[in-house]
C-alpha cells in the first residue's frame, strides 16, 4: 500500500488551516488549493494525474494526504448504528 496507509496521520503535515488563507478553510500547505476542491475532484472521478495538471502547485503526496484525511474523518464522524435486539 502507499504512504497514506503507512502513516494514517500523514495529512497533518500537508493540510493546514490558517485564518488568513481562504477564510480558514483547510488548504494544502504552501498553496491556496482547498481540501474541499481536491476531495470534490476525486469524488467526481478525476485521477491524481488530472488533479495535478489542474493544480500544479500540488504533489501526489498532497492528494494521498487528502484521501487519508477523508478516511480519518469518516472513521471519526460516522455514527455506529444501534443493533436492534432480536426477540
Amino acid at each position: 500500500m502507499g504512504a497514506a496507509s503507512d502513516n494514517p496521520n500523514a495529512h497533518q503535515d500537508r493540510i493546514i488551516r490558517d485564518a488568513g488563507v481562504c477564510g480558514g478553510e483547510p488548504v494544502f500547505k504552501g498553496t491556496r488549493v482547498t481540501l474541499r476542491t481536491v476531495l470534490a475532484s476525486l469524488a467526481s472521478g478525476d485521477s491524481i494525474e488530472e488533479i495535478l495538471v489542474d493544480f500544479p502547485s500540488l504533489k501526489a503526496d498532497d492528494i494521498r494526504a487528502a484521501i487519508a484525511f477523508a478516511a480519518a474523518s469518516a472513521e471519526e464522524d460516522l455514527p455506529i448504528p444501534a443493533i436492534p435486539h432480536l426477540r
